[in-house]
């Protein structure tokens, strides 16, 4: 058992991932996405609050206030972008903030932007420093200042932009700078959606793929989908396609328990990166606490692939818990792995 948790194999299919993969971008799933507040599903306060800015932002004729939405991948973020883009009446420029690696690729960027435009930077903790402080005086004045030449020879000049919307995106909120984190006037967590609201997105997107779906499909699609909306579409996909293959093309009950089956995801939804990351603290750190370096060391992982995409819905269900001196697995992923608790005292520091 030891030598497959030291296996290399994560999740190759891109069920669970921080970003948009092409199957994303496909035609078909894009048309997924809700254009206006109305179609949104889950999010209830995120809703209400976006709903009262916008149209008193609208009544002011101004633009709406900067924007920053914090919370795990597949959430909605980046759906939530296009919507007050297409609600506000503004084009949408996307990017992210590994992608703005000099001054003056953000600068290109703002300087084409109209009133009114929305400016959607994902991963926007990861923007660096020198870049960042060109967002200061663009989302707080609307301008960019240049200078030009050296030493005693050089200039300054201002470059006014259109009014625009800052819309960050993140995962990591506590990794913002806070004079960055200060210039936003909306801050909304996003979080993990309920089953019922899964099973209405589920049923949504089958109606808009042409798929039939019966509520017992639905709901087991839901219950295994990481309370994530991107994942439940991800899913649909692959379970519409075993449907048709392998059956008479109505997703059903056991269509999707078989389908879900090959994908190596559990009756909980758990992937089997998820599974490699608990076996190897209850296995190989006699249930813990170890620290997350050690653990993505033993997995052959990016720690923060682990931090990002994996943890967030394994603390949610109380399978790890964080303690000051690393992780630690719960007595409950225990029993679901069918793994008895042991507490090494080698590794156990709280004992």
């Amino acid at each position: 058992m030891a030598g497959n948790i030291l296996t290399h194999s994560s999740d190759p299919e891109g069920i669970l991932t921080r970003k948009d993969l092409p199957m994303d971008e496909a035609p078909e799933i894009l048309s997924l996405r809700p254009r206006k507040l109305s179609d949104y599903v889950g999010q209830p306060e995120v809703v209400e609050t976006l709903e009262i800015a916008m149209s008193a932002a609208k009544k002011r004729n101004e633009p709406l206030d900067h924007v920053l939405f914090h919370g795990p991948p597949g959430l909605g973020k980046t759906t939530l972008a296009h919507i007050i883009a297409n609600e506000m009446g503004g084009g949408l420029t996307i990017t992210s903030g590994p992608a703005l690696e000099k001054g003056g690729d953000l600068i290109g960027i703002l300087t084409h932007l109209s009133e009114g435009d929305v400016l959607f930077v994902d991963e926007i903790h990861r923007t660096p420093k020198n870049v960042e402080e060109f967002l200061y005086p663009a989302m707080e004045d609307f301008a960019v200042d240049f200078v030009f030449d050296k030493g005693v020879h050089a200039r300054s000049h201002r470059f006014r932009l259109g009014r625009f919307t800052l819309v960050g995106a993140t995962t990591r909120v506590g990794l913002l700078s806070a004079p960055l984190r200060d210039r936003f006037g909306i801050f909304r967590s996003l979080d993990f959606y309920h089953e019922k609201d899964l099973v209405t997105i589920a049923k949504r997107s089958a109606a808009l793929l042409d798929v039939i779906i019966d509520d017992s499909g639905a709901a087991e699609l839901a219950r295994r989908s990481r309370g994530t909306p991107r994942i439940v579409n991800r899913l649909l996909k692959r379970v519409r396609d075993y449907t048709q293959v392998r059956a008479d093309g109505v997703i059903t009950l056991p269509t999707v328990i078989r389908s879900l089956a090959l994908e190596g995801v559990d009756e909980m939804g758990l992937t089997p990166l998820d599974r490699r990351y608990l076996e190897t603290v209850i296995r190989f750190y006699g249930g813990g606490p170890v620290g997350i370096e050690a653990i993505a060391a033993t997995l052959q992982e990016e720690t923060d692939t682990l931090v990002d995409v994996v943890e967030p819905y394994l603390l949610k269900i109380g399978f790890i818990t964080r303690t000051s001196s690393g992780r630690r697995a719960s007595e409950a992923a225990c029993k679901h792995l069918a793994i008895p608790c042991r507490r090494d005292p080698l590794f156990d520091r709280e004992a």
